[in-house]
């Protein structure tokens, strides 16, 4: 990685996590980032208490495989965020300090087929959360932002400072939302709060919608897979590793302030075009693709890259992880998991 700040050593975190706390939570502590991120609080020896309604955008069973594989000790309730009398009864029962709220409807595309989910999940949801930590006294919220939020009106490299009002789906005008009310809530209620801007996340156990898998899947399995904008496409591909890196990172480092909001780019920095996305993953399965090319999909980005300079000044975020480290063992996964007949 380029060392962009001069390599300077990050501040010296302002709310360190401690074993002695009290519980951090974390929502959608069962989908793909939420149960990696358990695994590694839980790893540190920190307490953890864990929230997700176990939906079945996916199949739940895979959630439940997924909790069972990497978080197993985690207490996680099943819960859903827009169950406002059921979310505030947790928080007065477990007090937590610290929340990495990562539960959202997920989606580009199927937020053009279910838009009221996302109502449900990602604004009123939303708001349930902001309500919840502003009246039990938590002293940092880490919440889930997207990409997705600079839609028409950002140029690559995206920085935090590009205006995000063109978004391009219904998903990423909800994401958008949350970065407008956690801010709203952090000037009115001085609630420490970090949005986190994620850039295409990947490892294994990771979401079945998502291209990583689409194409894993169906490599191994000898079947056709559809390649969007005729392959013109690329993406800031992250893996999971650096994810969590970043999500531990921010939480350390709270903003401060009149308006303690602060707003961060998670990605690798490094687009890859989709067809070279493909290729590694063709050379780790072992066989050809076999591409049905079709034109650009509504609600689509044709290019993502993240400057990530800021969350590398504020808490030292180096990802480091490139496509050829991080996709053969996602497909490795995902024939261990899915079988022969991925």
């Amino acid at each position: 990685m380029a060392c962009w700040s001069g390599c300077a050593k990050p501040p010296e975190p302002r709310a360190a996590m401690s074993a002695s706390a009290s519980p951090i939570l974390v929502t959608g502590a069962a989908g793909f980032i939420g149960a990696h991120v358990c695994q590694a609080l839980a790893a540190r020896g920190l307490d953890v208490v864990g929230l997700d309604n176990y939906n079945d955008y996916y199949d739940p069973q895979l959630k439940r495989d997924r909790v069972a594989a990497l978080c197993p000790e985690v207490d996680i309730r099943k819960l859903d965020i827009s169950d406002r009398d059921a979310l505030n009864a947790l928080f007065a029962e477990v007090s937590p300090r610290q929340v990495i709220h990562l539960a959202a409807q997920a989606g580009v595309r199927y937020s053009l087929q279910n838009p009221h989910a996302y109502v449900d999940s990602n604004l009123a949801g939303f708001v349930n959360m902001l309500e919840a930590c502003r009246h039990h006294g938590v002293a940092h919220l880490v919440y889930a932002s997207s990409s997705s939020v600079y839609g028409d009106s950002a140029t690559p490299p995206f920085s935090e400072d590009q205006r995000i009002d063109q978004p391009r789906s219904l998903y990423a005008a909800t994401k958008a939302a949350n970065e407008l009310m956690a801010h709203t809530y952090a000037q009115l209620y001085r609630l420490p709060a970090t949005g986190l801007r994620f850039f295409t996340v990947y490892g294994p156990w990771g979401r079945p919608d998502m291209a990583p898998l689409l194409f894993s899947r169906a490599i191994l399995a000898g079947r056709p897979i559809e390649v969007f904008n005729h392959g013109q496409m690329r993406r800031d591909f992250t893996h999971i590793s650096d994810i969590v890196t970043g999500i531990l990172g921010a939480l350390a480092h709270p903003a401060d302030g009149d308006t303690p909001h602060q707003v961060f780019n998670l990605g690798n920095h490094t687009p890859v075009a989709l067809e070279d996305f493909i290729a590694v993953i063709e050379r780790a399965a072992g066989r050809a693709a076999e591409k049905i090319h079709k034109p650009m999909q509504p609600g689509d980005m044709v290019a993502t890259c993240a400057d990530t300079r800021k969350a590398e000044t504020a808490f030292g975020f180096a990802p480091a992880t490139p496509i050829e480290t991080g996709l053969p063992p996602v497909v490795a996964w995902c024939r261990d998991y899915f079988g022969d007949a991925a």
